[in-house]
């Protein structure tokens, strides 16, 4: 297992003008399953314990049961294309041992989502890949990304909430316990995904093995967006995945397989085919929460403490 420097350098956005690049493989036919996927999520059950790198998350079994069954859904490997790391990765974190962490909510409010994904090698009949990074980051129910004061971002510069790195382990599994993102003007909602190899220390500068986005099936996004935890109410923004400028090409690779409801939370899951030789660090450009069209303000180095 690696360790990490002790401090961390300024972040830094992309800069490569391709949106999609690289190499990053989902197991196909998990995207299908959608909102139908059969998960329990809460209920009833003994706690059964997932234990990663920050410590244990604890899962009720119905929870775990239905995890397990969603990643084992998939059973062929196929080619997805790399995304955008957008314009909020706090980069920065990176190289900060305590965000080392299952739990990503920092007091957050909205519906509690337990995320798994899981890392399996295209190029070794799909095993699995232990003791990579995993990091993923994205905005909280309002549309808000933690560490930046930006247009329309305002306030958030030193914050680190809905941000998280897990190390996966023998199963190639990490476990996050966060809240369902909002959205905000120019991107319908999703999830941000950055997996470093197995053996690397992290910094700002570290380059991915992959680095992708996950998409919510629109019909459970309503859903979500529909309760009074969700004060901006339906995406009037991007409607649809076609209208997304990162979704447009389609979703079948990154759409996560979610169940649950609002009263009890969601679970979701997904499995990440990863080619263990490529290098990439995300291409092109997100709007993030500005207006279409308005580039983000350019943070100084956010403070990881």
């Amino acid at each position: 297992m690696s360790t990490q420097p002790p401090a961390a350098k300024a972040a830094t956005g992309p800069t490569d003008p391709s949106r999609r690049r690289g190499l990053l493989t989902a197991l196909g036919g998990l995207g299908s399953l959608g909102a139908t996927a059969l998960i329990g999520c809460g209920g009833g059950g003994t706690t059964a314990s997932s234990t990663d790198t920050s410590g244990t998350l604890s899962l009720d079994d119905d929870t775990e049961e239905g995890l397990t069954k969603i990643l084992a859904a998939a059973a062929t490997c196929t080619v997805a294309a790399t995304e955008t790391e957008g314009p909020y990765p706090l980069r920065a974190i990176l190289a900060n041992t305590t965000m080392v962490r299952a739990d990503l909510t920092e007091g957050k409010t909205g519906v509690p989502l337990t995320l798994r994904i899981k890392l399996v090698d295209v190029n070794n009949a799909c095993a699995a890949i232990a003791g990579a990074w995993v990091y993923i980051w994205h905005c909280d129910k309002d549309g808000l990304y933690s560490g930046y004061d930006a247009s329309n971002n305002a306030g958030q510069a030193n914050l680190t909430y809905l941000r998280g790195i897990q190390q996966s382990d023998s199963n190639g599994l990490v476990t996050f316990k966060t809240v369902y993102p909002g959205w905000y003007a120019g991107r319908i909602t999703h999830v941000h995904c950055m997996v470093f190899l197995a053996g690397t220390t992290l910094s700002s500068t570290s380059a991915s093995m992959a680095t992708t986005q996950f998409a919510f099936p629109l019909a459970t996004t309503a859903t979500v967006y529909g309760s009074t935890l969700y004060s901006k109410g339906q995406n009037t923004s991007v409607t649809s995945f076609a209208a997304d400028n990162v979704f447009s090409d389609g979703t079948s690779t990154e759409m996560l397989a979610l169940s649950g409801s609002v009263k009890s939370g969601y679970v979701g899951g997904i499995v990440l085919g990863i080619d263990q030789t490529a290098s990439n660090g995300g291409g092109g450009s997100d709007p993030g929460p500005t207006p279409p069209g308005t580039p983000p303000t350019p943070p100084g180095p956010p403070p990881i403490g």
